[in-house]
């Protein structure tokens, strides 16, 4: 009798920290059955609705939290899609829909390829930058000692990359916004040579400082592979966020919550109007 109850009252209690677990966060905001027959219909939802590098909370297709890396482990198998939750507070939530066997291929495909690019992004996240020694198109030297204390804004780029020059004017206004801090240092590296730099760059304007020959550190030694890939290193030389876009990048800049946990120490940024 006694065993009899103890099971019952320990499967009580395996019920409850299940349910626990569990998450009312809100009915997404789309028809996942509409989006997975068509692929531009989920990808301009995707692309209207889903920042991956952005903070959320991860809740997969059973209503469960899970952690930011068994969500992109799922996404990365290309069963899954996310959808954004219709929130009762100011958290975003994300939450995984299993594809139906007959869903659109393309689909998977996609999001296969894109949520393995933020996985590594991901990983990357929280890691020390390494050993560095740059000296711009102007002579200018940057190295670890001299950018300890200093946010770092990144840039990996090179001059066929259309996305990467077309970004240019938006990274201007931000470089522009930063000119009176001397704790945010600007800097991009570039694939291409010096003598190619200098003569793109008398044509078109660009306010990062800019390294030439790159190729080795940013394939090497930062596992780099599509461009533009823009980086953000704390005051203590600690990767904090790697994304592909420049309003990404200036997003995280932005959130209050990221300046909050990943640099404490250094005083809030502007606002980028």
């Amino acid at each position: 009798m006694k065993r009899t109850v103890l099971l019952t009252f320990s499967i009580a209690i395996l019920s409850v920290l299940a349910c626990s677990k569990k998450t009312d966060s809100g009915q997404p905001n789309a028809n996942y059955k509409n989006l997975e027959k068509d692929f531009i219909t989920w990808w301009t939802y995707h692309e209207n609705n889903i920042i991956l590098s952005s903070n959320f909370i991860a809740i997969d297709n059973l209503s469960n939290r899970i952690s930011k890396e068994d969500f992109f482990e799922k996404l990365t198998s290309g069963d899954y899609i996310p959808l954004k939750l219709n929130s009762k507070d100011s958290l975003v939530y994300y939450k995984l829909f299993k594809l139906d066997e007959g869903s659109n291929s393309e689909i998977r495909q996609q999001i296969k390829r894109s949520s393995t690019a933020n996985y590594i992004h991901f990983k990357a996240e929280g890691k020390p930058f390494p050993k560095f020694q740059f000296f711009d198109l102007n002579g200018t030297e940057y190295n670890n000692e001299n950018t300890k204390g200093k946010i770092v804004i990144l840039k990996c780029w090179f001059i066929g990359c259309h996305a990467c020059v077309a970004e240019f004017p938006e990274l201007n206004k931000l470089v522009n916004n930063y000119r009176n801090r001397k704790d945010v240092v600007f800097i991009s590296l570039a694939t291409d040579s010096k003598e190619k730099l200098n003569q793109f760059l008398a044509q078109k304007k660009f306010n990062y400082a800019v390294v030439a020959d790159q190729t080795k550190f940013i394939t090497k030694e930062l596992n780099v592979s599509s461009y533009p890939t823009h980086l953000i290193i704390d005051s203590n030389g600690i990767i904090r966020k790697v994304v592909n876009k420049a309003d990404e990048m200036i997003l995280a800049l932005n959130d209050k919550e990221f300046l909050k946990t990943s640099l404490a120490s250094i005083p809030s940024l502007p606002a980028s109007n």
